[in-house]
């Protein structure tokens, strides 16, 4: 995984963080399902990442 894949995952995670805890400050569950979400694909995306590094070694 490069560093820039890492980073890009990391910023989404800590931007889908900041969603959720907005829509739970708000009251707006669409935001703090849209920041769950964010969340998810920066699980999944480094998931993936993962896998593509053990398939090179």
């Amino acid at each position: 995984m490069s560093g820039a894949d890492k980073l890009k995952n990391k910023i989404e995670d800590v931007g889908g963080r900041a969603k959720e805890a907005v829509g739970k400050a708000t009251g707006d569950p669409d935001t703090r399902n849209e920041g769950r979400a964010d969340q998810a694909k920066a699980s999944l995306k480094d998931a993936g990442e993962k896998v593509k590094d053990a398939f090179k070694k």
